[in-house]
């Protein structure tokens, strides 16, 4: 079995709680979209996360468009992707928290010298660095090791699409076999299982009454094994890497 030599993170509510924050921004650009377009229906950062985790805006806008039938030129979504982007950064920079634990995690890794360690999100590019250097990570992630499906392919997409994932891998020089995933949602655990990936479900963020249902949720989209909290990492790592999982 070929010795894992890189780990790829999603990024929002993985490494950082972010995506409360995300989708209160991201509603209020959505709800004036709709508004625009004489649309009634109306979102609040709550009922985003419950229909879109794990998707990035753009993915989020091409949906609505398709369900409400509303009329988006493509200067438009750009024109609201920009307004998203900058509304979320706001947010972030001023209340961002890592996730519990992960930064002793990190920096375990990190005094280890056995990994690479790379961030593989849906979220801009911009956003994403503006998460980890808001909470002191972006020292782990030295290099050109950030990578984002919305902004770091020559055609946008989202999770879980694996394209993201693929993508880093050739940027890396890495082989999915030597690779493991960490991710939160059932859309990114499905993007990294399509590129080959084994995936560490990780459902910390979630209301622990909701806990069990997304254990089962990212188990049944292909994670080979689910975590509560960061201080399980090494076990479900070492599992992966001795060949138990």
């Amino acid at each position: 079995m070929p010795e894992i030599s890189t780990l790829l993170f999603d990024c929002d509510n993985t490494l950082v709680l972010s995506e409360e924050l995300a989708f209160e921004a991201c509603a209020d650009v959505i709800n004036g979209a709709c508004a625009e377009r004489g649309v009634a229906k109306r979102f609040t950062g709550d009922s985003l996360i419950v229909e879109f985790v794990g998707q990035n805006f753009r993915g989020m806008l091409l949906t609505l468009q398709k369900e409400y039938d509303m009329d988006i030129t493509p200067a438009a979504m750009e024109k609201y992707v920009l307004m998203e982007e900058e509304a979320v950064i706001a947010k972030l920079k001023k209340d961002l928290r890592p996730c519990p634990g992960v930064d002793e995690q990190l920096e375990r890794l990190a005094a280890s010298g056995k990994y690479l360690l790379s961030v593989v999100s849906s979220s801009a590019l911009r956003r994403v660095r503006a998460s980890i250097e808001k909470v002191g990570q972006d020292k782990y992630f030295v290099g050109d090791v950030v990578f984002s499906a919305a902004t770091s392919l020559e055609k946008p997409t989202s999770k879980p699409d694996p394209a993201i994932y693929l993508h880093a891998l050739k940027r890396l020089g890495k082989k999915a076999s030597e690779t493991v995933a960490i991710e939160d949602s059932k859309s990114g655990t499905l993007s990294g299982t399509r590129a080959g990936i084994k995936v560490i479900g990780y459902v910390g963020p979630y209301a622990p009454a909701k806990q069990p249902e997304m254990e089962q949720i990212l188990k049944d989209a292909g994670a080979v094994v689910v975590m509560r909290d960061w201080s399980e990492f090494p076990a479900c790592l070492k599992k992966i890497e001795d060949g138990q999982l």
